[in-house]
């Protein structure tokens, strides 16, 4: 195998990376890798990375099962073992028809947004018609804590919960555990399809506005985290007809003072 110019240095970042579920392609592409970390790849092609990973695994690793995308290393490696995906996920195609009109409440999106040097994480979760938003900081993106979070955050609002949508991320391992515990149906998104989550990807833009990708996570208090909550639910939207989520979630007539 020519795994070509990846000195070692490189290749723990690139491990790192992996370990966090991100792709050969974002670990290639990603602007904020610093330029010694783009000898990683010589022609800026993922294939290297993929080598590298199959490599360890053919030398009894287990970096390969971090890779959301295997299909295309299919007939090189053979048959691919599927145990480190999540089970019995539901696909976004078996989600009610309904949920895409956005014509009730109780329709969610879920995500989380990952600190400076991927130390800590938020969990944040947004209401579809509403642009209601909860977030949660977590010491550790685990499915555990994740799930928690999620289930602490939605449990006082359960009677508007009728379905959460996520990304493929090993975080939402839990899913099952949280749509028993908030009687909901959870599904997932198709991979790479961050359109099918609009709504929660443009709310995450809101709150790096309030915690940028340079912010140290593990400086953020609870103070900060409810702020940015109230500021985000009584700011007014033009697709609401500048009512606030919160005049619209709660179908309150008088927008909260921040």
């Amino acid at each position: 195998m020519n795994a070509r110019t990846v000195d070692e240095a490189t290749w723990q970042f690139a491990q790192e990376m992996i370990m966090m579920q991100w792709s050969p392609e974002q670990i290639s592409g990603h602007a904020d890798i610093p330029p010694t970390n783009l000898r990683l790849v010589e022609d800026k092609s993922p294939e290297t990375v993929y080598q590298r990973v199959y490599a360890n695994k053919q030398a009894g690793g287990l970096l390969w099962k971090n890779l959301r995308c295997q299909k295309k290393h299919k007939k090189r490696y053979g048959k691919i073992d599927r145990r480190g995906m999540i089970p019995n996920r539901l696909s976004i195609e078996d989600r009610p028809a309904i949920v895409e009109t956005r014509s009730r409440i109780g329709d969610w999106e879920a995500d989380t947004v990952i600190g400076k040097n991927h130390r800590q994480a938020i969990v944040s979760i947004v209401e579809r018609k509403s642009g209601f938003t909860l977030i949660r900081k977590v010491e550790r993106k685990t499915a555990l804590a994740v799930s928690q979070a999620m289930i602490g955050l939605l449990k006082p609002h359960q009677k508007k919960v009728h379905t959460i949508t996520s990304d493929n991320g090993r975080e939402f391992a839990g899913h099952e555990e949280i749509a028993s515990r908030l009687k909901a149906d959870f599904y997932f998104a198709h991979p790479y399809s961050s359109w099918e989550r609009g709504t929660n990807e443009n709310t995450n833009g809101l709150i790096r506005q309030y915690f940028p990708k340079n912010r140290d996570f593990t400086t953020i208090t609870q103070q900060e985290i409810d702020i940015a909550m109230e500021r985000l639910n009584n700011r007014p939207r033009k697709r609401l007809g500048y009512k606030t989520p919160n005049q619209v979630f709660f179908k309150s007539g008088v927008a909260l003072q921040t």
